[in-house]
Protein backbone atom coordinates (compact mmCIF):
# COMPACT_ATOMS: atom_id res chain seq x y z
CA UNK A 1 0.00 0.00 0.00
CA UNK A 2 2.79 2.56 0.92
CA UNK A 3 4.84 1.59 -2.12
CA UNK A 4 2.17 1.94 -4.37
CA UNK A 5 1.26 4.87 -2.84
CA UNK A 6 4.41 6.70 -3.31
CA UNK A 7 4.92 5.81 -7.27
CA UNK A 8 1.02 6.46 -7.95
CA UNK A 9 1.43 10.17 -6.45
CA UNK A 10 4.70 10.63 -8.62
CA UNK A 11 2.93 9.54 -11.41
CA UNK A 12 -0.08 11.61 -10.96
CA UNK A 13 1.85 14.80 -10.30
CA UNK A 14 0.75 16.95 -13.09
CA UNK A 15 -2.93 16.34 -12.97
CA UNK A 16 -3.04 17.15 -9.24
CA UNK A 17 -0.98 20.15 -9.94
CA UNK A 18 -3.73 21.20 -12.73
CA UNK A 19 -6.73 20.62 -10.66
CA UNK A 20 -5.39 22.61 -7.39
CA UNK A 21 -4.37 25.36 -10.06
CA UNK A 22 -0.75 25.65 -9.51
CA UNK A 23 2.19 24.63 -11.65
CA UNK A 24 4.51 21.57 -12.32
CA UNK A 25 6.95 22.68 -9.90
CA UNK A 26 4.76 24.03 -7.14
CA UNK A 27 2.97 20.47 -7.18
CA UNK A 28 6.35 18.91 -6.95
CA UNK A 29 6.27 19.63 -3.44
CA UNK A 30 3.82 17.28 -2.99
CA UNK A 31 6.39 14.44 -3.49
CA UNK A 32 9.51 16.33 -1.72
CA UNK A 33 7.03 16.67 1.96
CA UNK A 34 6.47 13.07 1.50
CA UNK A 35 10.23 12.16 1.09
CA UNK A 36 11.55 14.37 3.65
CA UNK A 37 9.13 13.17 6.41
CA UNK A 38 9.73 9.75 5.43
CA UNK A 39 13.17 9.75 5.70
CA UNK A 40 13.30 11.25 8.93
CA UNK A 41 10.75 8.82 10.54
CA UNK A 42 12.39 5.34 9.40
CA UNK A 43 15.36 5.22 10.97
CA UNK A 44 13.54 6.10 14.44
CA UNK A 45 11.71 2.93 13.13
CA UNK A 46 14.01 0.60 15.73
CA UNK A 47 14.19 3.19 18.95
CA UNK A 48 10.01 3.11 18.85
CA UNK A 49 9.55 -0.32 18.06
CA UNK A 50 11.74 -1.20 21.35
CA UNK A 51 10.20 1.45 23.83
CA UNK A 52 6.47 0.56 22.32
CA UNK A 53 6.45 -2.83 20.65
CA UNK A 54 6.84 -3.94 17.06
CA UNK A 55 3.33 -4.96 16.75
CA UNK A 56 1.86 -1.50 18.66
CA UNK A 57 4.05 0.63 16.33
CA UNK A 58 3.59 -1.34 12.84
CA UNK A 59 -0.84 -1.32 13.73
CA UNK A 60 -0.52 2.25 14.65
CA UNK A 61 1.51 2.80 11.37
CA UNK A 62 -1.02 1.45 9.07
CA UNK A 63 -3.98 2.82 10.86
CA UNK A 64 -2.27 6.72 10.73
CA UNK A 65 -1.45 5.93 7.34
CA UNK A 66 -5.07 5.03 6.47
CA UNK A 67 -6.25 7.95 8.16
CA UNK A 68 -3.34 10.67 6.58
CA UNK A 69 -4.69 9.00 3.07
CA UNK A 70 -7.99 10.12 3.69
CA UNK A 71 -7.12 13.42 4.51
CA UNK A 72 -4.83 13.78 1.34
CA UNK A 73 -7.77 12.42 -0.52
CA UNK A 74 -10.10 15.38 1.16
CA UNK A 75 -7.65 18.10 0.43
CA UNK A 76 -8.83 21.18 -1.24
CA UNK A 77 -5.40 23.13 -1.90
CA UNK A 78 -1.78 22.87 -2.35
CA UNK A 79 -1.03 23.82 1.55
CA UNK A 80 -3.26 21.02 2.74
CA UNK A 81 -2.37 18.67 0.37
CA UNK A 82 1.28 19.43 1.59
CA UNK A 83 0.63 18.72 5.32
CA UNK A 84 -1.35 15.95 4.84
CA UNK A 85 1.01 14.31 2.69
CA UNK A 86 3.81 15.43 5.88
CA UNK A 87 1.88 13.32 8.16
CA UNK A 88 1.42 10.41 6.05
CA UNK A 89 5.07 10.38 5.60
CA UNK A 90 5.76 10.45 9.06
CA UNK A 91 3.62 8.23 10.02
CA UNK A 92 4.71 5.79 6.89
CA UNK A 93 8.43 5.24 8.33
CA UNK A 94 7.75 1.95 10.59
CA UNK A 95 5.45 0.26 7.82
CA UNK A 96 8.31 -1.11 5.71
CA UNK A 97 10.76 -2.15 8.02
CA UNK A 98 7.90 -3.27 10.74
CA UNK A 99 6.53 -5.71 8.06
CA UNK A 100 10.44 -7.24 7.47
CA UNK A 101 10.88 -7.25 11.58
CA UNK A 102 7.45 -9.18 12.43
CA UNK A 103 8.02 -11.61 9.76
CA UNK A 104 11.51 -12.72 10.54
CA UNK A 105 9.93 -13.01 14.10
CA UNK A 106 6.68 -14.73 13.36
CA UNK A 107 8.69 -17.53 10.91
CA UNK A 108 10.59 -19.93 11.74
CA UNK A 109 14.36 -20.15 10.51
CA UNK A 110 13.58 -22.86 7.39
CA UNK A 111 10.52 -20.60 6.17
CA UNK A 112 11.91 -17.11 6.31
CA UNK A 113 13.16 -16.74 3.44
CA UNK A 114 9.82 -18.03 1.51
CA UNK A 115 8.42 -15.29 3.24
CA UNK A 116 10.77 -12.57 2.65
CA UNK A 117 10.72 -13.58 -0.73
CA UNK A 118 6.32 -12.94 -0.51
CA UNK A 119 6.96 -9.55 1.17
CA UNK A 120 9.55 -8.26 -1.27
CA UNK A 121 6.63 -8.94 -3.85
CA UNK A 122 5.19 -5.53 -2.97
CA UNK A 123 8.57 -4.05 -3.03
CA UNK A 124 8.58 -5.25 -6.99
CA UNK A 125 4.75 -4.73 -8.05
CA UNK A 126 4.39 -1.37 -6.72
CA UNK A 127 6.78 0.63 -8.75
CA UNK A 128 5.52 -1.19 -11.95
CA UNK A 129 1.66 -0.96 -11.16
CA UNK A 130 1.63 2.60 -10.09
CA UNK A 131 2.21 4.06 -13.36
CA UNK A 132 -0.63 1.76 -14.98
CA UNK A 133 -3.25 2.31 -11.87
CA UNK A 134 -2.28 6.50 -11.80
CA UNK A 135 -3.10 6.90 -15.02
CA UNK A 136 -5.96 5.01 -15.37
CA UNK A 137 -7.79 6.50 -12.26
CA UNK A 138 -6.60 9.94 -13.65
CA UNK A 139 -7.90 9.37 -16.97
CA UNK A 140 -11.11 8.04 -15.89
CA UNK A 141 -11.88 9.41 -12.07
CA UNK A 142 -10.96 11.99 -10.23
CA UNK A 143 -7.30 12.24 -8.42
CA UNK A 144 -8.61 12.00 -5.48
CA UNK A 145 -9.26 8.27 -5.55
CA UNK A 146 -5.56 7.86 -5.69
CA UNK A 147 -5.67 8.11 -1.99
CA UNK A 148 -8.98 7.22 -0.97
CA UNK A 149 -8.19 3.72 -2.59
CA UNK A 150 -6.23 2.89 0.40
CA UNK A 151 -8.65 3.79 3.27
CA UNK A 152 -10.56 -0.21 2.50
CA UNK A 153 -7.42 -2.02 2.51
CA UNK A 154 -5.48 -0.03 5.24
CA UNK A 155 -8.68 -0.52 7.48
CA UNK A 156 -8.78 -4.28 6.60
CA UNK A 157 -4.99 -4.64 7.14
CA UNK A 158 -4.74 -2.54 10.47
CA UNK A 159 -7.85 -4.71 12.30
CA UNK A 160 -6.10 -7.89 10.35
CA UNK A 161 -2.84 -7.79 11.76
CA UNK A 162 -3.65 -6.23 15.43
CA UNK A 163 -6.01 -9.43 15.79
CA UNK A 164 -3.41 -11.74 14.33
CA UNK A 165 -0.39 -10.47 15.91
CA UNK A 166 -1.11 -8.74 19.05
CA UNK A 167 -0.53 -11.80 21.63
CA UNK A 168 2.89 -11.56 19.61
CA UNK A 169 3.85 -8.19 21.09
CA UNK A 170 7.66 -8.21 21.64
CA UNK A 171 9.04 -6.87 25.29
CA UNK A 172 9.63 -3.03 25.71
CA UNK A 173 11.44 -1.32 27.33
CA UNK A 174 11.95 2.71 28.99
CA UNK A 175 14.45 3.93 26.75
CA UNK A 176 15.37 7.68 26.73
CA UNK A 177 14.89 9.52 24.27
CA UNK A 178 17.85 10.76 22.33
CA UNK A 179 16.32 14.58 21.68
CA UNK A 180 19.41 15.54 20.11
CA UNK A 181 19.79 13.15 17.77
CA UNK A 182 16.36 12.88 17.05
CA UNK A 183 16.41 16.96 16.02
CA UNK A 184 20.03 16.43 14.43
CA UNK A 185 18.31 14.08 11.89
CA UNK A 186 15.39 16.11 11.42
CA UNK A 187 17.24 18.98 10.13
CA UNK A 188 19.72 17.26 8.02
CA UNK A 189 17.77 14.68 6.27
CA UNK A 190 15.05 17.30 5.45
CA UNK A 191 17.97 19.93 3.96
CA UNK A 192 19.19 16.87 2.25
CA UNK A 193 15.90 15.80 0.53
CA UNK A 194 14.97 18.95 -0.18
CA UNK A 195 18.49 19.62 -2.10
CA UNK A 196 17.89 16.60 -4.36
CA UNK A 197 14.28 17.03 -5.06
CA UNK A 198 14.50 20.75 -5.87
CA UNK A 199 18.44 21.05 -6.73
CA UNK A 200 17.75 20.50 -10.81
CA UNK A 201 14.88 23.43 -10.91
CA UNK A 202 17.28 25.61 -9.65
CA UNK A 203 20.31 24.57 -11.12
CA UNK A 204 21.87 22.82 -8.10
CA UNK A 205 24.69 25.26 -6.36
CA UNK A 206 23.62 27.96 -9.06
CA UNK A 207 21.66 28.53 -6.21
CA UNK A 208 22.08 30.06 -2.84
CA UNK A 209 19.16 28.05 -1.53
CA UNK A 210 20.02 25.02 -2.31
CA UNK A 211 23.86 25.79 -1.54
CA UNK A 212 23.02 26.97 2.09
CA UNK A 213 21.00 23.79 2.20
CA UNK A 214 23.50 21.42 1.10
CA UNK A 215 26.07 22.95 3.66
CA UNK A 216 23.85 22.94 6.37
CA UNK A 217 22.73 19.48 5.37
CA UNK A 218 26.54 17.87 5.53
CA UNK A 219 27.87 19.88 8.26
CA UNK A 220 24.82 18.49 10.80
CA UNK A 221 25.41 14.95 9.21
CA UNK A 222 28.53 15.35 10.48
CA UNK A 223 27.43 16.33 14.11
CA UNK A 224 25.07 13.98 13.92
CA UNK A 225 27.20 10.88 13.45
CA UNK A 226 29.58 12.06 16.33
CA UNK A 227 26.76 12.28 18.64
CA UNK A 228 24.75 9.12 17.79
CA UNK A 229 28.25 6.90 17.73
CA UNK A 230 29.07 8.61 20.85
CA UNK A 231 25.84 8.56 23.18
CA UNK A 232 24.79 5.79 25.58
CA UNK A 233 21.24 5.44 24.11
CA UNK A 234 21.63 6.61 20.54
CA UNK A 235 18.01 7.44 18.23
CA UNK A 236 19.73 5.62 15.61
CA UNK A 237 22.45 2.60 16.78
CA UNK A 238 25.06 3.32 14.14
CA UNK A 239 27.45 0.89 15.48
CA UNK A 240 25.39 -1.85 13.79
CA UNK A 241 27.87 -1.23 11.04
CA UNK A 242 31.26 -2.61 13.12
CA UNK A 243 29.08 -6.14 11.37
CA UNK A 244 31.13 -6.73 8.52
CA UNK A 245 27.44 -8.20 6.57
CA UNK A 246 25.55 -5.47 7.60
CA UNK A 247 28.15 -3.04 6.45
CA UNK A 248 28.81 -4.30 3.05
CA UNK A 249 25.40 -6.09 2.28
CA UNK A 250 24.13 -2.34 3.15
CA UNK A 251 26.38 -0.64 0.65
CA UNK A 252 26.15 -3.35 -1.84
CA UNK A 253 22.02 -3.13 -1.26
CA UNK A 254 22.01 0.67 -1.06
CA UNK A 255 23.95 1.06 -4.86
CA UNK A 256 22.21 -1.85 -6.69
CA UNK A 257 18.81 -0.52 -6.10
CA UNK A 258 20.36 2.94 -6.73
CA UNK A 259 20.84 2.08 -10.02
CA UNK A 260 17.93 -0.19 -10.43
CA UNK A 261 15.43 2.95 -8.98
CA UNK A 262 17.70 5.56 -11.71
CA UNK A 263 16.90 3.21 -14.62
CA UNK A 264 13.04 2.74 -13.46
CA UNK A 265 12.49 6.22 -13.58
CA UNK A 266 14.76 6.96 -16.52
CA UNK A 267 13.06 4.91 -18.69
CA UNK A 268 9.37 5.52 -18.25
CA UNK A 269 10.62 9.44 -18.51
CA UNK A 270 12.34 8.71 -21.93
CA UNK A 271 9.65 6.37 -23.14
CA UNK A 272 7.10 9.58 -22.47
CA UNK A 273 8.73 12.58 -23.22
CA UNK A 274 10.38 11.37 -26.43
CA UNK A 275 8.62 8.65 -27.35
CA UNK A 276 4.95 9.77 -26.82
CA UNK A 277 4.12 7.05 -24.81
CA UNK A 278 1.54 7.51 -21.93
CA UNK A 279 2.07 6.97 -18.34
CA UNK A 280 0.11 3.68 -18.64
CA UNK A 281 1.47 2.84 -21.78
CA UNK A 282 4.81 3.16 -20.06
CA UNK A 283 4.08 1.45 -17.40
CA UNK A 284 2.58 -1.67 -19.39
CA UNK A 285 6.14 -1.59 -21.00
CA UNK A 286 7.78 -2.52 -17.70
CA UNK A 287 5.48 -4.47 -16.56
CA UNK A 288 6.50 -7.78 -17.65
CA UNK A 289 9.28 -7.47 -15.30
CA UNK A 290 7.12 -7.03 -12.42
CA UNK A 291 5.21 -10.22 -13.69
CA UNK A 292 8.48 -12.45 -14.11
CA UNK A 293 9.61 -11.45 -10.35
CA UNK A 294 6.10 -11.61 -8.66
CA UNK A 295 6.54 -15.58 -10.72
CA UNK A 296 10.42 -16.24 -9.91
CA UNK A 297 10.16 -14.98 -6.28
CA UNK A 298 8.73 -17.46 -4.50
CA UNK A 299 11.02 -20.37 -6.48
CA UNK A 300 14.31 -18.17 -5.41
CA UNK A 301 12.86 -17.47 -1.84
CA UNK A 302 13.08 -21.55 -0.92
CA UNK A 303 15.86 -22.25 -2.94
CA UNK A 304 17.23 -19.38 -0.70
CA UNK A 305 17.29 -21.71 2.01
CA UNK A 306 19.86 -23.82 0.55
CA UNK A 307 22.25 -21.89 -1.49
CA UNK A 308 24.69 -18.90 0.06
CA UNK A 309 23.15 -15.83 -0.17
CA UNK A 310 26.29 -14.78 -2.14
CA UNK A 311 25.44 -16.43 -5.08
CA UNK A 312 21.70 -15.11 -5.57
CA UNK A 313 22.83 -11.52 -4.90
CA UNK A 314 25.66 -12.39 -7.84
CA UNK A 315 23.26 -13.77 -10.56
CA UNK A 316 20.71 -10.38 -9.07
CA UNK A 317 23.99 -7.91 -10.03
CA UNK A 318 24.47 -9.91 -13.45
CA UNK A 319 20.78 -9.86 -14.74
CA UNK A 320 20.75 -6.84 -13.76
CA UNK A 321 23.63 -5.66 -15.90
CA UNK A 322 22.72 -7.41 -18.94
CA UNK A 323 19.41 -5.67 -18.96
CA UNK A 324 20.97 -2.34 -19.12
CA UNK A 325 23.26 -3.61 -21.39
CA UNK A 326 20.88 -4.65 -23.62
CA UNK A 327 19.32 -1.41 -23.58
CA UNK A 328 21.77 0.54 -24.41
CA UNK A 329 21.33 -0.31 -27.98
CA UNK A 330 17.61 1.13 -27.91
CA UNK A 331 17.07 3.20 -30.59
CA UNK A 332 13.95 5.82 -31.05
CA UNK A 333 12.65 3.71 -33.83
CA UNK A 334 12.26 -0.31 -32.13
CA UNK A 335 9.21 -2.03 -31.44
CA UNK A 336 7.38 -2.77 -28.12
CA UNK A 337 8.97 -6.04 -28.04
CA UNK A 338 12.33 -5.06 -27.82
CA UNK A 339 11.86 -2.24 -24.93
CA UNK A 340 10.26 -4.98 -23.21
CA UNK A 341 13.04 -7.84 -23.65
CA UNK A 342 15.78 -6.29 -21.53
CA UNK A 343 12.97 -5.56 -18.63
CA UNK A 344 11.47 -9.46 -18.22
CA UNK A 345 15.53 -9.91 -17.50
CA UNK A 346 15.55 -7.40 -15.19
CA UNK A 347 12.60 -9.30 -13.57
CA UNK A 348 14.62 -11.92 -12.96
CA UNK A 349 17.06 -9.89 -11.04
CA UNK A 350 14.76 -8.59 -9.05
CA UNK A 351 13.46 -11.58 -7.91
CA UNK A 352 17.00 -12.38 -6.49
CA UNK A 353 18.17 -8.97 -5.60
CA UNK A 354 15.83 -7.79 -2.17
CA UNK A 355 15.75 -11.64 -0.79
CA UNK A 356 19.39 -12.18 -0.98
CA UNK A 357 20.78 -8.51 0.09
CA UNK A 358 18.66 -8.63 3.25
CA UNK A 359 19.68 -12.12 3.95
CA UNK A 360 23.21 -11.03 4.10
CA UNK A 361 23.00 -7.40 5.69
CA UNK A 362 21.10 -9.57 8.80
CA UNK A 363 23.47 -12.47 9.41
CA UNK A 364 24.67 -11.84 13.04
CA UNK A 365 22.65 -9.31 13.73
CA UNK A 366 20.63 -10.28 17.58
CA UNK A 367 17.16 -10.50 16.99
CA UNK A 368 16.83 -7.29 19.42
CA UNK A 369 18.51 -5.54 17.03
CA UNK A 370 16.39 -6.60 13.81
CA UNK A 371 13.96 -3.76 14.12
CA UNK A 372 16.97 -1.45 14.40
CA UNK A 373 19.09 -3.12 11.47
CA UNK A 374 15.91 -2.88 8.96
CA UNK A 375 15.13 0.60 9.91
CA UNK A 376 18.71 1.47 8.68
CA UNK A 377 18.73 -0.25 5.96
CA UNK A 378 15.62 1.25 4.89
CA UNK A 379 16.80 4.92 5.93
CA UNK A 380 20.10 4.37 3.25
CA UNK A 381 17.48 3.13 0.63
CA UNK A 382 15.31 5.70 0.97
CA UNK A 383 18.22 8.21 0.60
CA UNK A 384 20.32 6.26 -2.01
CA UNK A 385 17.26 6.16 -4.48
CA UNK A 386 16.60 10.20 -3.94
CA UNK A 387 20.17 10.43 -4.42
CA UNK A 388 19.90 8.50 -7.75
CA UNK A 389 16.98 10.08 -9.15
CA UNK A 390 18.16 13.84 -8.68
CA UNK A 391 21.60 12.69 -10.47
CA UNK A 392 20.07 10.28 -13.45
CA UNK A 393 18.09 13.21 -14.24
CA UNK A 394 20.51 15.91 -14.27
CA UNK A 395 23.03 13.64 -16.25
CA UNK A 396 20.42 12.51 -18.71
CA UNK A 397 19.84 16.22 -19.47
CA UNK A 398 23.58 17.47 -19.45
CA UNK A 399 24.36 14.61 -21.95
CA UNK A 400 21.75 15.59 -24.30
CA UNK A 401 22.74 18.82 -24.61
CA UNK A 402 26.10 17.82 -25.20
CA UNK A 403 25.03 15.28 -28.05
CA UNK A 404 22.89 18.01 -29.59
CA UNK A 405 25.69 20.31 -29.71
CA UNK A 406 27.93 17.93 -31.57
CA UNK A 407 24.87 16.88 -33.70
CA UNK A 408 24.52 20.42 -34.81
CA UNK A 409 28.26 20.54 -35.98
CA UNK A 410 26.90 18.41 -38.55
CA UNK A 411 23.87 19.32 -39.63
CA UNK A 412 23.75 23.05 -40.40
CA UNK A 413 21.64 25.69 -43.37
CA UNK A 414 25.43 24.85 -45.18
CA UNK A 415 25.58 20.78 -45.61
CA UNK A 416 23.87 18.96 -48.25
CA UNK A 417 21.82 16.38 -45.85
CA UNK A 418 20.06 19.36 -44.65
CA UNK A 419 19.07 20.70 -47.66
CA UNK A 420 18.38 17.24 -48.88
CA UNK A 421 15.73 16.97 -45.76
CA UNK A 422 13.95 20.30 -46.56
CA UNK A 423 13.52 19.95 -49.96
CA UNK A 424 12.00 16.05 -49.17
CA UNK A 425 9.80 17.47 -46.33
CA UNK A 426 8.96 20.53 -48.75
CA UNK A 427 7.04 17.88 -51.23
CA UNK A 428 4.45 16.76 -48.55
CA UNK A 429 3.70 20.40 -48.01
CA UNK A 430 5.71 21.80 -45.44
CA UNK A 431 7.61 24.96 -45.60
CA UNK A 432 11.27 25.77 -44.95
CA UNK A 433 10.48 26.60 -41.06
CA UNK A 434 8.08 24.23 -40.37
CA UNK A 435 10.65 21.97 -42.01
CA UNK A 436 13.83 23.01 -39.79
CA UNK A 437 11.30 22.92 -36.55
CA UNK A 438 10.65 18.97 -37.51
CA UNK A 439 14.74 18.44 -38.34
CA UNK A 440 15.30 20.18 -34.70
CA UNK A 441 12.71 17.87 -32.81
CA UNK A 442 13.97 15.09 -34.24
CA UNK A 443 18.00 15.73 -33.24
CA UNK A 444 16.72 16.40 -29.72
CA UNK A 445 14.84 12.93 -29.65
CA UNK A 446 18.50 11.74 -31.06
CA UNK A 447 20.25 13.38 -28.59
CA UNK A 448 18.56 12.26 -25.57
CA UNK A 449 18.26 8.53 -27.40
CA UNK A 450 21.97 8.49 -26.78
CA UNK A 451 22.45 10.23 -23.55
CA UNK A 452 19.66 7.42 -22.34
CA UNK A 453 21.84 4.84 -23.91
CA UNK A 454 25.24 6.19 -22.32
CA UNK A 455 23.39 5.91 -18.84
CA UNK A 456 22.09 2.58 -19.26
CA UNK A 457 25.73 1.30 -20.20
CA UNK A 458 27.07 3.38 -17.46
CA UNK A 459 24.28 1.42 -15.33
CA UNK A 460 25.41 -1.89 -16.33
CA UNK A 461 29.23 -1.32 -15.49
CA UNK A 462 28.43 -0.21 -11.73
CA UNK A 463 26.09 -3.18 -11.21
CA UNK A 464 28.92 -5.54 -12.17
CA UNK A 465 31.67 -3.50 -10.16
CA UNK A 466 29.03 -3.61 -7.08
CA UNK A 467 28.76 -7.84 -7.03
CA UNK A 468 32.86 -7.79 -5.57
CA UNK A 469 30.99 -6.08 -2.16
CA UNK A 470 29.03 -9.04 -1.70
CA UNK A 471 31.90 -11.09 -1.73
CA UNK A 472 33.20 -9.69 0.75
CA UNK A 473 30.82 -10.21 3.43
CA UNK A 474 30.44 -13.68 4.74
CA UNK A 475 28.41 -16.71 3.84
CA UNK A 476 25.33 -16.48 4.61
CA UNK A 477 21.54 -18.37 4.09
CA UNK A 478 18.15 -17.22 4.50
CA UNK A 479 17.42 -20.22 7.36
CA UNK A 480 20.37 -18.42 9.30
CA UNK A 481 19.93 -14.80 9.48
Amino acid sequence: MQVLDSTIANVSLPTIAGNLGVSASQGTWMVTSFAVANGVAVPLTGWLMGRFGVVRVFVASVSLFTFASLLCGLAWSLPSLIVFRILQGAVSGPMIPGSQTLLIAIFPAHRRSTALGIWSMTTLIGPVAGPIFGGYICDNYHWSWIFFVNVPVGIFCALACWRGLRTRETPTRKLPIDTIGVALLVVWVGALQVVLDKGKDADWFHSPFITVLAILAGVLFIAWLIWELTDEHPAVDLRLFLNRNFFFGTVAFCSGYAVFFANLLLMPLWMQTQLDYTATWAGLVAAPAGVVAFLLTPLVARAGNRIDARIMATIAFMAFALSFFMRADFTTGDDLWTYTLPLLVQGIAMSCFFVSLLTIQLEGIPAAQIPMATGISNFARIISGSFAASLITTMWDRREAMHQTRLTDHLTVLTPDYHAVVESLQHFGVSAEQAAGMITREMVRQAYQLAANELFWLSGWIVLVMTALVWLTRRSRAGSA
